[in-house]
């Protein structure tokens, strides 16, 4: 038997707050889309690649649908969702099983219907047998499989599995190589910024698609959205993370979350790259989300976005204001772009993959002892041999003479030249000393 290259399609749908994230998260097996008793948390479409018996499949999360809603969230979560809806093999139509058939849930069938797909009606929160019986009143939906379910407690999942992937080809699983480098295949790449900056813009303009929602209202992103794209032979994994916001300034905890899961893709990327907008400029918050990366890492790109918004940007001033305000980024390349019109967007891959490499780049302790020759004199600290003890950020050992600590200047001093010598560049780096006093 063929097995297609991209495995079979499972989208879950269903209308605000019947617990589809939850669903998904208790399938993949991991948090992966934001949870909560707010309605209309997940807008964008999530995914998740999973395996049931030997048989994978692609596992889509689908925002809140309301069939009929013409204002700007809504009407955008139907447009993502149907996007999601015209790949899938299976359909997951989810339904509360506590309360009564909703309007919104008869509008939404009478769409998935027309589809033409197979349909399977997961009635969920049916967490003990006794409410078994709850599930018969949905069959007047139209959909011949009905299944009870429930998400959070993982109850019927297996009889639900069974039957969606009941079709789906057996895969025997096969041990993927590493190159002979050692590198990643894939570069996962997390856009961070603060809310509105256009991050959401940018991953459209990468992907080449209308990956990711996108309104002029702060805050439209929630989750994490994931994108892959294959550019010159090489994947890149693009996170489109919600807007990070201050801690004071997070009240609605699906904002809290958001930052919770903004962090934690930031630890996951191989490089981050910043979003700042021209027409605001440069301000506190932005240095305070791009001091998340600095802090776990990770190699940083600043992209100054929304230049044609702004009638006679000039770059040089606009980039001295970005390197005063964030000092510490001294090593992260600025990129100016327009999202939206895709203007300096393609520039960024090739960026990317030096930041990469440079991070990745290990040096022998030979060559840093050369390194350490050529810098006799240079320095207020005697420093005997340096060593290489990882990447990642390219972390060093220096072995110096006295108890004195490294000075912040000469720290910074070495930082430069170990960048100019070997190339260092987009990432930060860890220096670390082991002084050797002198025998009396």
């Amino acid at each position: 038997m063929t097995v297609p290259e991209r495995p079979p399609i499972v989208v879950i749908a269903g209308r605000p707050n019947v617990g589809k994230s939850t669903l998904f998260n208790a399938i993949v097996g991991q948090r992966r889309s934001i949870v909560g008793d707010e309605p209309g948390i997940t807008r964008d479409r999530i995914y998740g690649e999973t395996s049931y018996r030997g048989r994978p499949f692609e596992l889509i999360d689908t925002g809140g649908i309301i069939a009929n809603d013409d204002d700007l969230i809504p009407s955008n979560i139907l447009k993502q969702a149907r996007a999601a809806l015209d790949e899938a093999s299976q359909i997951v139509f989810v339904i509360d099983g506590r309360t009564e058939i909703t309007g919104a849930d008869r509008d939404l069938a009478a769409m998935l219907r027309k589809l033409g797909k197979p349909v399977t009606l997961a009635v969920n929160k049916i967490d003990s047998p006794k409410r078994e019986s709850l599930t018969d009143q949905f069959f007047e939906l139209g959909f011949r499989d009905v299944l009870p379910v429930s998400a959070e407690h993982k109850l019927g999942l297996d009889e639900l599995l069974d039957h969606v992937t009941a079709g789906f080809p057996v895969v025997e699983p096969v041990e993927e190589e590493e190159p002979g480098d050692g590198v990643p295949r894939q570069i996962r790449v997390a856009i961070i910024g603060r809310p509105n900056v256009g991050k959401s813009t940018l991953l459209n303009a990468l992907a080449g698609e209308e990956r990711a929602i996108v309104t002029p209202i702060a805050g439209t992103t929630r989750d994490s959205v994931d994108e892959t794209v294959t550019r010159d032979g090489r994947e890149f994994v693009f996170i489109d993370t919600a807007g990070i916001r201050r801690k004071g300034k997070t009240h609605l905890m699906a904002e809290k979350l958001s930052i919770v899961m903004a962090r934690r893709s930031i630890r996951m990327a191989h490089v981050v790259v910043v979003v700042v907008e021209a027409v605001e400029g440069v301000t506190a918050q932005d240095a305070h989300v791009a001091g998340y990366a600095h802090e776990d890492g990770r190699p940083v790109i600043l992209v100054v976005n929304k230049v044609d918004a702004v009638p006679g940007f000039k770059r040089k001033p606009f980039e001295e204001t970005v390197r005063d305000q964030m000092k510490f980024l001294d090593y992260a390349p600025i990129l100016f772009t327009s999202a939206k019109s895709g203007r300096g967007v393609a520039k960024l891959f090739e960026l990317i993959r030096k930041s990469f490499d440079s991070a990745g780049q290990r040096v022998t302790t030979g060559e840093l002892n050369r390194f350490v020759e050529m810098l006799h004199g240079e320095t207020d600290v005697r420093i005997k041999y340096i060593t290489q003890t990882g990447i990642r950020p390219p972390t060093f050992v220096l072995f110096t003479e006295g108890g004195k600590p490294l000075h912040f200047s000469t720290e910074r001093f070495l930082m430069n030249q170990l960048r100019k010598r070997f190339g260092f560049d987009a990432t930060p780096m860890v220096l670390k000393v082991k002084a050797r006093t002198k025998s009396r």
